[in-house]
């Protein structure tokens, strides 16, 4: 039998080998102060080449995990050498049996999925990403709805100051590109449709045209787009950098709500400056569409006056103003849903700032095209 013994500080490395084996008693402080020495002393270690090893741990007196992570090192390179080897822990390490029942330490490879398998597991992925949006929307409605609908119950708990400020931003502010759009629009419309009815003789019907089409839907639905691009994109920024400086934080820390601070204030300034912005834009499709009739068609504004009066009915103006506080909703409500989901880098926030911004023009036309089937079905 030979006996060899490695001594480094407090770091024990008895070596007994036989015919049969050869047996490593572990002894001392095997912690992190020693480590230097450790990794000095095992790759010292010369093994004599017998199939089997005994590796016993239970005179060590000190053991951390770094101390622990080298005995399971040597424990797994003589596995990979092919040899036979039996670790005797110490009772005492409870986590040291349990990482030597897990097998070597170099954990298994990751099997890779098959070809067939990869659009499932896509697919998969994505239904789970869109059910924890779709909950999360959830959430954030019935939250910013109940705290909406108690301002309101409570005026004093309303922030004036906000409300008004969102109502400058998002409307006042909003003016003159509302109204340049509107007004080139109608003329692109009076334009295209005098030249198909003059084929038929009815020049006289663009007026009708115009005027339903601009009141009914175009006045509404360019405002809520632009609105859209403008606003919501604004919301979804403006929150989004809050939430990044964790400014949402200190408000909670000083007791105050954002939903009541942030959210309620751009939903109330949006739900009142764009049925404001739809009227304007309105007025500037009329005005269009009787200066093209007018250069074009050569009808006067006052016949185009007494034309509008009968071919338009009162019912023709509400049905475009009263879809403009439901998509103002639509937009505000999307656009601050995304600034709240903002989480940790500049990138993630452009991210938000671009979904806030489709997000709300594809619900704003989905609304627009449920208002019109209802509409349609019942008479109006």
């Amino acid at each position: 039998m030979i006996h060899w013994r490695q001594v480094a500080a407090a770091v024990y490395i008895d070596l007994h080998t036989s015919n049969q084996q050869q047996h490593v008693r572990l002894s001392g402080r095997w912690t992190i102060d020693q480590a230097q020495a450790l990794e000095r002393r095992l790759k010292q270690l010369q093994l004599a080449p017998h199939p089997r090893v005994v590796i016993d741990s239970r005179g060590v007196e000190s053991l951390d995990l770094t101390g622990g992570w080298q005995i399971l090192r040597l424990f797994g390179q003589l596995q990979q050498r092919g040899l036979q080897v039996e670790l005797i822990p110490d009772e005492r390490l409870g986590l040291l049996r349990e990482l030597y029942h897990q097998g070597p330490l170099e954990p298994p490879p990751v099997p890779r999925p098959a070809w067939w398998s990869k659009p499932v597991i896509a697919v998969g992925q994505w239904s789970i990403s869109k059910q924890n949006d779709v909950a999360y929307m959830l959430v954030f409605l019935g939250r910013a709805l109940t705290t909406l609908l108690g301002s309101l119950l409570q005026p004093h708990k309303l922030h004036f100051g906000a409300i008004s400020q969102q109502i400058y931003q998002t409307g006042i502010l909003a003016v003159p590109i509302v109204c340049l759009i509107a007004f080139l629009i109608s003329i692109v419309l009076a334009y295209q449709g005098a030249h198909q009815l003059r084929q038929f003789g009815a020049d006289i019907f663009t007026i009708d045209l115009v005027a339903v089409s601009v009141l009914r839907e175009m006045g509404v639905l360019l405002t809520a787009i632009m609105v859209a691009g403008r606003s919501g994109s604004a919301f979804a920024a403006q929150l989004g950098v809050m939430k990044i400086n964790e400014e949402m934080d200190a408000m909670r820390t000083i007791g105050l709500d954002p939903f009541r601070v942030l959210v309620v204030p751009r939903i109330l300034g949006l739900i009142i400056a764009l049925p404001l912005l739809t009227v304007l834009a309105n007025l500037m499709g009329l005005a269009g569409g009787a200066l093209l009739s007018n250069r074009l068609l050569d009808i006067p504004f006052e016949q185009f006056l007494v034309r509008l009066e009968e071919a338009v009915v009162l019912s023709t103006w509400w049905v475009g103003l009263v879809k403009a506080p439901v998509f103002a909703f639509i937009i505000a409500f999307v656009g601050t849903l995304r600034g709240m989901q903002v989480s940790g880098s500049a990138e993630h926030l452009g991210h938000q700032t671009t979904v806030s911004v489709v997000q709300s023009i594809f619900l704003v036309i989905m609304a627009d095209a449920i208002f019109s089937i209802i509409f349609s079905e019942l008479g109006i």
